[in-house]
C-alpha cells in the first residue's frame, strides 16, 4: 500500500501565494511521476503540474509562470508553489503519483485532496 498525504491548502487573497506539500509513504520501490491535479465545483479534474523522475515538468497553460512544481526524491515528496493566485484557481487540489512497488508492479495513487480558496 502507498499513501499520499497533502498539506498547505487554505484561504488566500487574490495575488497571494500558497505552497502545497505532498508526501508519499508505504511500499515504495521507486516513484516515477508526481503531480498535482485540481477540481473546481462543477468542473472535471484537470492536471495542474507534474514532475517526472528525471525532473522534467509539465504545466497547464493556465498556471505557467505562476506555479512551480518541485520534488524531493529523498523524502518522496512533491511541492507546488503557487504565486499570483486568482479566484479561478479555487479548487480542491489532489496529489497524484505513479509508483513502482517493486521492479514489475506499478500503481497510481491519489491523495485525499486539499482545498484552496482564492477570495477577497
Amino acid at each position: 500500500q502507498v499513501q499520499l498525504v497533502e498539506s498547505g491548502g487554505g484561504l488566500v487573497q487574490p495575488g497571494g501565494s500558497l505552497r502545497l506539500s505532498c508526501a508519499a509513504s508505504g511500499s515504495i520501490f521507486r516513484i516515477l511521476v508526481m503531480g498535482w491535479y485540481r477540481q473546481a465545483p462543477g468542473k472535471e479534474r484537470e492536471l495542474v503540474a507534474r514532475i517526472i523522475s528525471g525532473a522534467s515538468t509539465n504545466y497547464a497553460d493556465s498556471v505557467k509562470g505562476r506555479f512551480t512544481i518541485s520534488r524531493d526524491n529523498a523524502k518522496n515528496s512533491v511541492y507546488l508553489q503557487m504565486n499570483s493566485l486568482k479566484p479561478e484557481d479555487t479548487a480542491v487540489y489532489y496529489c497524484n503519483a505513479a509508483v513502482l512497488t517493486d521492479k514489475y508492479t506499478s500503481l497510481e495513487v491519489w491523495g485525499q485532496g486539499t482545498l484552496v480558496t482564492v477570495s477577497s
